[in-house]
């Protein structure tokens, strides 16, 4: 089956008049900072009610397994009821949501709980901000194609996935500066902080006015639920470019978390475990190069810059196999890796918004969000076990092979 080839874009000038592409951008900017710094927020406060506990890293893995759950359970639900409900509202509303139940945690904290009551509590804030999430995640991608014209899609992918990168390593990077400046200013500075991000977003949101399809009233019953997810399914195989996409997504974010924590075990040997950001960071940056790049390359196919990304991912962690006791090698080599990364995401977001009929696009969605998520949490358990098993230099090997695998398929 023939696969839409990208068309020329008319540049970012034409996506910096589009009132709606530019609010929902910025919202994507600040709601993504409120994530990341909402982990910071986490461990903060749990620093300061076990400050006399030897180690908190249980207990801030119980918040991990919290924000991770919702994305398990109801990635793919919640694709079915954005497809029902009105985009911009699903937008609005969770970012609202978020914001008022992070503010929850002031008033929370006046009762001088126990430590370990206080955890509950938080764990129990966490599943239902990251459930939030859910929603937004696939609302998000379905909206891109009602506000962007199509052949603008791949400009507005790439600056998108910029701005995320770009909003990952400011969050994580200067999230505990933040937070610190704002406790000083005011004792509940630092909720204030994350809360703000998350309501500015939805503030931004009001100026959304997406053309959207006549929407259902609802979702009644289990049956339709199932109907619906298999009507998603169903989309997914009757277009295999599709199908193909999604597969190609999963082993891309399957190797980004296996290198979290392989850089982790990277930087112990470069440097010292807390200053990983720096390689991470360089990741970072690649992406960013990446997204340039496709303004250059735009006259190929979404296949084609999809395998091209994936043989430099190749390239890269069989570099950084050989760069596990060399700091700028290890630098370049992570530079490289998230360079292909761009080329390989950002067309297959395209492709998927593109090609996925505008009905079914929160299903869709919705599925790739929950596979994603997926995908993104083994390797966070077993990554580690391995490394430790096989090495270090193996393990990148191993991920090398993989990648240039899917390149060899995906180029077919």
């Amino acid at each position: 089956m023939k696969v839409t080839q990208p068309k020329p874009v008319t540049g970012l000038v034409s996506l910096w008049r589009n009132g709606n592409f530019l609010a929902l951008w910025l919202a994507q900017v600040f709601s993504q900072i409120g994530d990341k710094v909402y982990l910071v927020l986490m461990i903060a406060l749990l620093d300061q009610q076990f400050a006399a506990q030897e180690s908190i890293t249980p207990l801030v893995s119980g918040i991990m397994v919290a924000f991770t759950i919702p994305a398990v359970l109801f990635g793919s639900l919640a694709g079915v009821f954005v497809d029902r409900w009105r985009k911009q509202r699903v937008l609005l509303t969770t970012n609202l949501l978020r914001g008022i139940l992070v503010l929850l945690i002031i008033p929370g904290f006046w009762f001088q709980w126990q430590p370990l009551v206080n955890w509950v509590f938080l764990l129990g804030i966490t599943f239902f901000v990251s459930t939030l999430t859910q929603f937004f995640a696939p609302a998000e991608q379905a909206v891109m194609p009602l506000i962007v014209p199509q052949e603008q899609l791949l400009s507005a992918n790439s600056l998108y996935t910029t701005t995320m990168m770009g909003s990952l390593i400011l969050g994580f990077a200067l999230g505990d500066p933040l937070l610190s400046m704002a406790a000083q200013v005011l004792p509940q500075g630092r909720e204030l902080v994350v809360a703000g991000a998350y309501l500015l977003a939805a503030l931004l949101l009001v100026r959304l006015h997406p053309q959207e399809q006549g929407t259902a009233t609802g979702v009644h019953t289990l049956a339709q639920v199932g109907r619906d997810l298999r009507e998603g399914w169903s989309a997914l195989r009757a277009k295999p470019q599709l199908g193909g996409a999604v597969a190609h997504l999963i082993v891309l974010y399957t190797v980004f978390a296996a290198l979290t924590v392989l850089t982790i075990q990277l930087a112990e040997q470069l440097l010292r475990p807390s200053q990983f950001g720096f390689l991470l960071a360089a990741a970072g940056a690649g992406v960013a190069v990446g997204a340039l790049l496709l303004n250059v390359l735009r006259a190929w196919s979404y296949r084609r810059l999809s395998a091209v990304g994936s043989l430099v991912m190749g390239g890269a962690l069989a570099g950084l196999a050989a760069a596990t006791h060399s700091l700028p090698w290890a630098l370049i080599g992570n530079l490289a890796l998230g360079m292909g990364a761009a080329l390989v995401a950002i067309p297959l977001q395209t492709l998927l918004q593109t090609e996925t009929p505008e009905e079914v696009r929160g299903k869709v969605f919705g599925l790739q969000n929950n596979a994603v998520n997926i995908a993104l949490s083994l390797p966070l358990a077993v990554t580690g076990l391995i490394a430790t098993r096989v090495g270090l230099a193996e393990t990148f090997l191993g991920l090398a092979g993989l990648v240039i695998l899917m390149a060899i398929w995906r180029g077919r």
